[in-house]
This record gives structure tokens, C-alpha cells and sequence, in this order.
């Protein structure tokens, strides 16, 4: 089955808004790999996982099934790029130290996906998955950030959104599975950067294609109110994270 592809006709609108990953989050991955020669960053999009793990291996696979989503990503000597699917089987066996999926489990065909995984993981190799759902800002912006969420936009979430919202608790998890640690992203925006944030939700685009109107044209006026005096607000994004292992 061909994977569902939400992002490529806002490729370079994804790739900008998106926020960082946390370099503790790669020191911490790396730190419970036994060899850091191979990663596999899988369905990488922009590749801003990709190059949080050059820092720590001598080799990144980053692939995705979007040719427009691989074209947004910054290069590196490090990181090798390449178009394909999350359950095809294109690396060798036994060949990878760490595969990470970034935001993006949910869309794979999951059963698939582990069995290619743990082919491809090196005896004792490691596999992360992590994912977040939006972002906490304060009181009154994160009650406008839930309502166009939740009512405007219920209706256009794919249903695999169900699975970001539950942490991937739902998921049958195949791997001897860790502990782990509490990351967050953090940003100091301004309201006119989290609007453009924003913009790129999956829904969003659905919405608008639908109803040929912008929801957030009707609610830039009370974000402003909600966010304040204040011109740079504190940004948060909880991550949720399965890490497990393969046997030695």
C-alpha cells in the first residue's frame, strides 16, 4: 500500500515552521547504541532529525516517500538521502545501529514497518519512535490552539491522529522496550511565528480545499488578544517517546 502523503504540496511551508528537536534527545539515543556507524532516519521529511543524528554517527540514512519533502532538507556529508517507502526493505540485514521515526509512525503501515526494523537493526540495535501533538503556551492561547484543533478541524484529521493523541500507547510494540526519559522542544516565538506554524496542519489545508476559507483568518484577531503584551512568548511542545531494542 502506497503511503498517504499529507505534506508535499506545503513542503517548504512544513520545512520552515517546523521546530527543532532537542540535541539532549540525540545524545541520549546515541548513548544506547553500542556502535554509532548507522542510523536510519525513516519518512525524515525536511531531515531536521537527520541532522541531529549526524552529530553522533558516521552514516544517516534519511529517507521518505516524498520527493518534495527530501528536496526542502538541508545537506550534510554525513547524511545520505533517500526516496522510499517506511516498509520497503532496502538496507541490509543487521546493517543498522539506531532507527528513529520523527512524527510520522502513525502514517506507516506499523506491523510492516517493525518487521522491516528489526531485520535491518544490528543485534542489540536500538529503535525510537517519538511523536507531539501541539504546543503549550499559556492558558488562553493553548484554548485557541485546542478549539481550532478539536472543533474546527476534527473533522479533517486523518484518523491515524488518533495515535499522536494517545502517545503511541496503542501501538503493539515488538521490541524490548526502555524507559524513557521526558524531552521537549522549546521555542521563544512571536505570534507571527506561530501562526505560520500553523498553517501547514494537514487539516488545515483539508479545511481550506473544502470550504474555500481560511479558518485562522477568523481567529488571528482573538490570538492576538490571547497572546498579550508581550512580544515573545515561550513555546512548548511535549514529546512522547518508545524506544526499545532488538536481542543481541
Amino acid at each position: 500500500m502506497a503511503v498517504q502523503d499529507h505534506f508535499s504540496g506545503h513542503a517548504s511551508v512544513y520545512a520552515g515552521a517546523r521546530p527543532h528537536y532537542p540535541a539532549e534527545l540525540f545524545d541520549y539515543l546515541a548513548s544506547l547504541c553500542g556502535s554509532k556507524e548507522t542510523a536510519w532516519d525513516c519518512a525524515c521529511g525536511n531531515g531536521q532529525a537527520s541532522l541531529g543524528l549526524a552529530n553522533h554517527f558516521q552514516s544517516v540514512i534519511a529517507s521518505d516517500a516524498s520527493i518534495e519533502q527530501l528536496l526542502q532538507a538541508q545537506r550534510h556529508p554525513a547524511i545520505h538521502f533517500v526516496q522510499g517507502e517506511a516498509e520497503n526493505h532496502f538496507l541490509a540485514d543487521a546493517s543498522v545501529d539506531l532507527v528513529c521515526v520523527a512524527q510520522a509512525l502513525h502514517w506507516f503501515e506499523v506491523e510492516k514497518f517493525f518487521q522491516v526494523a528489526s531485520t535491518v537493526l544490528k543485534p542489540g540495535g536500538v529503535i525510537a519512535a517519538w511523536s507531539y501533538r501541539f504546543t503549550r503556551i499559556g492558558a488562553a492561547v493553548d484554548k485557541l490552539v485546542d478549539y481550532l484543533y478539536e472543533l474546527v478541524l476534527g473533522l479533517y484529521w486523518p484518523a491515524e491522529r488518533k495515535l499522536i493523541e494517545n502517545a503511541y500507547s496503542d501501538l503493539e510494540f515488538p521490541f524490548s522496550e526502555l524507559a524513557a526519559p521526558e524531552f521537549e522542544m522549546e521555542k521563544s516565538w512571536t505570534l507571527e511565528e506561530l501562526l505560520p506554524y500553523l498553517e501547514p496542519w494537514s487539516a488545515l489545508q483539508r479545511y481550506v480545499k473544502a470550504n474555500e476559507k481560511h479558518p485562522l483568518t477568523e481567529l488571528v484577531s482573538e490570538f492576538r488578544i490571547a497572546w498579550g503584551d508581550d512580544e515573545h512568548r515561550k513555546v512548548i511542545w511535549p514529546l512522547s517517546l518508545r524506544i526499545g531494542k532488538v536481542q543481541q
